[in-house]
């Protein structure tokens, strides 16, 4: 479905908006490889200086298909991104739009500079509704929406495209203001708000307020495009609650040029995401309405509340963290454990009943769990991720190390038939060895020599994959789970025993929202971990793109 936009004749009518799953360039790669009927790759927003943004929860939804999330324009910084961009191969059909924030014009023209050479074009965000001195507050007055506009586009050779809150009186007015100052287009809408949601008494994001997506905003961004495209001559890119043909049909007739889905892609694997596009270019060119029936409005983000019974220390720096109460998890599903005020962070489950974690201490929340006492009240939201479903008469071969032992420890005891190749830096620091003897055959592997095999557990692989023959060979499993380096380690091992389809690897990416919404869990190879994964297969990344 060609789509003629800024000057390109495009592959598709579509984008995903700025923030939302092509947050990455290895994300933005892979789509442009593999869905031609996104035309438009927007990037999240990009400023001046690295921004961690905020800690966890950053996203919730309070009733299905609506959320609010404040992520706190997470990004590595322009210098970082144009490395990153510019390593790209951006087809001749698609248009990479590259939005940029600044808390001043000096700042939004300083990072344009930067990164106009990167990209097709440039999205001014003017319209964040939670991060303080960026965003809405500026976009909220005309005048200095123009002269922002005016300077980047004074200073840079390619089209300028303005992101306009909805939270004001007149978006026209704005939208009046941002093509005087020279925009060549417009986007519109980006989140309302921002709100407050609370759940068990507690505001659920940790930074309290976000703004609002998703379906309860499809009649608001439906007026202000109305309302744009009544008062400009520009081509608009418009956003917000649009998950359907009926959807987009609607408005493209009020004036849209491209159409961005967003909060409709939640939870959807990238295959999924594929096939939800695919779909929805059928439905434009038939008359049809089937690409909503894809949309995943089943997504539990709901918390449950759990009591901690128990912490039994291991190290200074791990610690077992044992529940009152059972949860419903399959091997390779993980969960998100949230203490209000502290945060929330991702956990395969050591086990399901009792519920139990283990821990190792990488940062803020983990470190206060080290000292969590008995009686905490905490909760728990999900299982996400892919169940492991090995196939009949598989032998399984799951390697181990630091906390990706509780995900080769159930699928152990829910298989059967498993070899455990569990590695640590010293004995102290090894954990449920007896458990795991109990239901695989166990090998250890300690860096000092302390307990089982002195030096790395890919070494005991090795020796024990050597020994197999070819018709041993033939029904192995490889499931690997850890830190990166461990993994990469025992898949280019296992890759010298058996093809790479049979060999899956989880590897601890930093995963926040947990639906495939903020991209921060990106593999190399552009998929989600949260969604594709959490064990991605290794023959996926030699598999040929369109």
């Amino acid at each position: 479905m060609k789509t003629e936009f800024l000057g390109k004749i495009l592959s598709g009518p579509f984008t995903v908006p700025s923030g939302i799953v092509t947050c990455s360039a290895p994300i933005i790669q892979r789509v442009f490889d593999t869905m031609p009927e996104v035309g438009v790759l927007t990037t999240k927003s990009i400023g001046p200086q690295p921004r961690l943004g905020y800690r966890e929860p950053i996203l919730t939804q309070f009733e299905p298909g609506s959320f609010t999330n404040a992520v706190g324009l997470t990004n590595p910084g322009a210098q970082r991104s144009v490395e990153l961009l510019s390593s790209l191969k951006v087809p001749n059909d698609r248009f990479l739009l590259i939005s940029i924030f600044g808390g001043s014009v000096e700042e939004y023209v300083e990072v344009a500079r930067q990164l106009a050479p990167c990209g097709d074009g440039l999205e001014l965000n003017l319209s964040c509704p939670h991060a303080r001195g960026y965003g809405m507050a500026m976009g909220q007055d005309p005048e200095l929406v123009r002269e922002i506009v005016a300077a980047v586009k004074t200073a840079v050779a390619v089209p300028v495209i303005a992101k306009l809150t909805p939270n004001v009186p007149s978006v026209a007015k704005i939208a009046k203001a941002a093509v005087t100052g020279g925009a060549d287009a417009i986007c519109a809408i980006n989140t309302m708000g921002p709100e407050r949601i609370e759940v068990h008494g507690h505001s659920v994001l940790s930074n309290e307020v976000g703004g609002v997506s998703g379906k309860v905003v499809l009649e608001r961004a439906l007026e202000c495009v109305k309302e744009i495209c009544g008062t400009v001559d520009c081509p608009v890119i418009a956003c917000g609650g649009i998950s359907s043909a009926d959807n987009v049909r609607t408005f493209m007739q009020a004036g849209a040029s491209i159409i961005g889905v967003g909060s409709a892609l939640v939870g959807l694997t990238t295959d999924e995401i594929s096939e939800y596009f695919q779909t929805l270019s059928l439905d434009l060119a038939d008359g049809t309405d089937q690409a909503e029936a894809l949309v995943r409005y089943d997504i539990d983000m709901d918390f449950r509340p759990v009591i901690l019974a128990s912490n039994k220390t291991i190290t200074d720096d791990i610690c077992i963290l044992t529940f009152d109460s059972g949860i419903e998890i399959k091997p390779g599903q993980f969960v998100f454990l949230w203490i209000p005020g502290l945060g929330e962070k991702p956990f395969s489950a050591l086990t399901d009943d009792p519920f139990r974690l283990a821990v190792i201490n990488l940062g803020k929340f983990t470190e206060a769990c080290m000292s969590l006492q008995p009686g905490t009240e905490a909760y728990i939201r999900g299982p996400y991720g892919n169940p492991i479903v090995p196939p009949a008469e598989t032998k399984i071969m799951a390697v181990a190390g630091g906390t990706g032992l509780a995900a080769v420890y159930q699928l152990a005891r829910d298989f059967g038939n498993t070899e455990i190749f569990f590695g640590a830096r010293s004995a102290e620091r090894l954990y449920f060895v007896e458990e795991c003897a109990a239901v695989s055959e166990l090998h250890v592997a300690t860096d000092d020599g302390t307990y089982g095999h002195h030096g790395v557990i890919t070494e005991l692989l090795e020796k024990r994959l050597s020994n197999l023959t070819d018709e041993e060979l033939k029904n192995l499993m490889f499931y690997n789970c850890g830190p990166a380096p461990m993994v990469h380690a025992a898949e280019k091992v296992a890759r010298q025993f058996c093809p790479p389809e049979r060999i899956f690897n989880a590897i601890d990416y930093w995963t926040k929202c947990g639906v495939g919404i903020c991209g921060a869990c990106d593999a190399p190879d552009g998929r989600r971990l949260c969604v594709d994964g959490p064990f991605l297969d290794a023959a996926d990344i030699e598999k040929p793109q369109l």
